[in-house]
């Protein structure tokens, strides 16, 4: 087999910069280059952070599905941010690590590992290259020496600005930049600009704080938004394809990074090719709440007893650019979805057996060191035209800017089509799910069935009710199992008769 895919739809993204919907192609035909805002490390990643990125694995693996490598990068910001999305208020890792009564690195390696458990727990792909803030500080102080060499800053008492005035198009990304944006950027004595961000922040006279370094600038931490201009740059050039993150991003963060690549290169170059966002997760009816026990984090989702792919399902279900409202109404019936796929696909792996195909494919879920192009021309060599019609469907909606909404019924399509042969829906369900990473082909049904954190019973009581049960139907005693049944509802378990390794399953109070 070759390690091609077939000729597609070609792949259209959409571009917050422009504005526009364009055709994409990769600078390096033989790499796409991927830079992905990270996370600060100070707590744990809210659900709508981690939106970001189910996105952002999203489409590489549809760069990767349509047979693109991809170097992908993001980045740990373990200093600089602040309380605020420009230049005031405590440094958030300062602030962690002082309620914490712990050290800023303490904290960053907590938080840094818990984030990574997530990502793995929503079987995103992890970056070529996890780039942390702290081991670049060097790098940063060059680059901002740079941009003072180049007459794009000034020095005032708390540190080095940047003059956002100095740069063509300042502000661009965010589009018309209302006072309410404007508003969320710091009045600082002296700034010359409105706009205008920190470099380098130097510490206060007296101020004693875990993470400072000496600049030509006097001791201090870098800006926040220094850092992503100088990793994506270091590791990915100058310029390089797509740079994504959250919508929050496009205001202010990601037109500070552009003005310092402008003007850290003199050209009007942006730093990505494509700058891309996604959209806000919607929490109309606070349930998300942290005072509320809601559903703020991943780990509260699994405590609630939903397993954390459902929450990928849910995100799959919108439109990246669209705003995706959370509900737990919403939460459950990507469950109850996310079920039946994996229901189905245990039944296509009976009924097709065990084709060779399928040694590509870890207990993991991910492939055994092949590319997504082999595996799709392994997978795929055995379709047949109508099989191969669905497939071309579902490339062109994921070719449409990751439609990745209209994939979902054409994958369900696939799966229960009888029409087509077992084998090749699974063949057709195992490409699909390369681009949608819903690891169809290695959940089993008991996967998805999480014990609750408040739940009022152990597993093994539930199976010695559960043969207790059985037992008494075996001997019709139908009144000993009606009571058991009870019992078992009172703890917080259904019952579902006769239907195998689903004979009972967690009752969940979402």
């Amino acid at each position: 087999m070759t390690d091609t895919v077939p000729a597609g739809a070609p792949l259209m993204l959409f571009d917050s910069l422009t504005r526009s919907t364009r055709a994409f192609a990769p600078i390096d035909p033989t790499m796409v280059r991927l830079y992905s805002c990270g996370p600060t490390v100070y707590n744990f990643a809210h659900l709508g952070n981690l939106r970001a990125y189910v996105f952002t694995d999203t489409l590489r693996r549809t760069l990767n599905w349509k047979g693109w490598p991809v170097n992908h990068v993001i980045n740990i910001t373990d200093v600089g941010h602040l309380t605020s999305d420009a230049d005031e208020g405590d440094d958030k890792m300062e602030a962690a690590a002082k309620k914490a009564a712990k050290t800023i690195w303490e904290i960053a390696a907590f938080y840094t590992d818990a984030f990574k458990a997530d990502l793995t727990g929503l079987n995103i792909i992890a970056p070529t290259l996890w780039s942390v803030a702290t081991d670049h500080i060097q790098d940063m102080i060059a680059f901002a020496r740079t941009i003072e060499a180049a007459g794009a800053s000034y020095e005032l008492d708390s540190g080095l600005y940047f003059d956002t005035s100095k740069v063509p198009d300042y502000g661009r990304l965010a589009g018309a930049r209302g006072d309410e944006t404007v508003g969320r950027i710091a009045e600082v004595e002296g700034k010359r600009n409105a706009a205008d961000f920190a470099l380098w922040r130097r510490s206060a006279p007296g101020e004693q704080r875990q993470m400072e370094w000496m600049s030509p600038w006097g001791p201090g931490a870098p800006g926040w938004h220094l850092e992503c201009s100088v990793m994506s740059m270091k590791y990915l050039g100058s310029q390089f394809d797509i740079h994504t993150g959250g919508i929050d991003h496009r205001e202010i963060h990601h037109c500070n990074e552009i003005a310092q690549n402008q003007a850290f290169t003199g050209t009007a170059a942006s730093g990505a090719n494509f700058w891309m966002h996604n959209n806000f997760l919607v929490d109309r009816g606070g349930k998300m709440s942290k005072s509320k026990g809601g559903f703020a984090t991943l780990a509260g989702v699994i405590a609630k007893g939903v397993h954390p792919l459902a929450y990928r399902l849910l995100c799959l279900s919108a439109h990246y650019r669209s705003e995706l409202e959370f509900s737990p109404e919403a939460l459950a019936a990507a469950l109850t979805r996310l079920t039946r796929l994996v229901l189905a696909a245990q039944q296509l792996r009976e009924k097709a057996g065990a084709p060779d195909w399928l040694r590509l494919i870890d207990e993991s879920g991910s492939s055994k060191g092949a590319s997504f192009a082999y595996q799709r021309s392994v997978i795929e060599a055995g379709l047949g035209a109508k099989a191969g019609a669905l497939l071309v469907q579902f490339d062109e909606a994921l070719s449409n800017d990751l439609m990745v909404p209209q994939t979902l019924p054409l994958l369900e399509s696939a799966i229960a089509d009888k029409a087509i042969p077992a084998e090749e829906r699974l063949r057709l369900l195992a490409s699909m799910d390369l681009a949608l990473g819903l690891g169809l082909l290695t959940l089993k049904r008991i996967d998805l069935r999480l014990r609750p954190a408040d739940a009022r019973t152990t597993e093994n009581e539930v199976e010695a009710l559960i043969e207790q049960r059985q037992a008494a139907r075996a001997a019709k005693d139908y009144a000993a199992s009606d009571r058991l049944r009870d019992e078992l509802a009172e703890r917080g378990v259904s019952v579902m008769d006769g239907a195998g390794d689903m004979r009972w399953d967690w009752i969940l109070d979402l």
